[in-house]
C-alpha cells in the first residue's frame, strides 16, 4: 500500500511541477520580456527616462524565443497525438514517430 502512495504522490508533483512550469513560468518569462524591452528604451514601461540599455533587446528576444518555442512545442505534442502519432523528447531535438 505504501508503495501505491507514492507512485501516486510522485505523479501528482510531476503534474504539479510541469503546471508550474507551464501555466505560470512562461507568462512570467513573457513578461520579463516586456520588463527586458522597457529596460532597453531607457527606463520603466510608464516613464521613460534614463539611458538605453542595448543589452535588454538581446535579453527580451532570448525570453520571447523561449516562450515561442514552449508554445510550438505544445501545439507539436496535441497535434501529433491527435494524428496517431507521438513526440519523442529523446535528444535535443523533438522528433515525431508513429506510435508502437
Amino acid at each position: 500500500m505504501s508503495a501505491l502512495l507514492g507512485n501516486a504522490l510522485q505523479g501528482a508533483a510531476q503534474v504539479l511541477l510541469v503546471g508550474l512550469v507551464l501555466g505560470a513560468g512562461l507568462p512570467a518569462v513573457f513578461a520579463l520580456g516586456i520588463r527586458a524591452l522597457a529596460w532597453a528604451d531607457g527606463g520603466d514601461a510608464e516613464v521613460t527616462h534614463g539611458r538605453p540599455q542595448p543589452v535588454g533587446r538581446l535579453l527580451a528576444a532570448v525570453c520571447f524565443g523561449l516562450v515561442a518555442a514552449g508554445v510550438l512545442l505544445g501545439l507539436a505534442v496535441i497535434v501529433s497525438g491527435g494524428i496517431g502519432y507521438e513526440l519523442g523528447l529523446d535528444g535535443v531535438v523533438p522528433t515525431i514517430r508513429r506510435e508502437e
